[in-house]
């Protein structure tokens, strides 16, 4: 009996483990430099936009789309542009979206400035905007 116990703790510790290894990155912006395609993506050319894509099944989505929607809100010159990754799966092959939601930061001229999977923190994402306003 003592060590059935001892091995069902030691899975359930591997187990946590696991999972927090999994998602001890999830929702942090990363910074990036890449250069990709985005004629059609609907980037504002006077400042800043924020880009996630999304999906009608993804419950996350919905709150990321609040989240954006509150800084871009607060910000102002901050523009926001929602893609339904089923209805446009060739942009996001284009930036290499493979969990949903994916949400971007492009600054005035196009570029890919900063990355995050999953639900990024308004604080975040205000402090990664801020400069590119000025």
């Amino acid at each position: 009996m003592t060590t059935a116990l001892v091995a069902a703790a030691a899975a359930l510790a591997l187990a946590a483990l696991v999972g927090w290894l999994l998602t001890r990155r999830s929702g942090a912006l990363r910074a990036v430099a890449s250069e990709v395609d985005t004629t059609d993506l609907g980037l504002s050319r006077d400042g800043p936009t924020v880009v996630h894509f999304s999906a009608a099944w993804c419950a996350p989505c919905d709150r990321v789309r609040r989240v954006v929607s509150q800084v871009c809100g607060d910000l102002g010159d901050v523009a926001h542009v929602e893609i339904d990754m089923d209805a446009n799966p060739a942009a996001a092959r284009r930036l290499s979206v493979l969990s949903l939601p994916t949400t971007f930061i492009f600054d005035g001229a196009g570029r890919q400035r900063y990355r995050s999977a999953g639900v990024p923190k308004a604080e975040d994402l205000r402090s990664a905007l801020t400069p590119l306003l000025a």
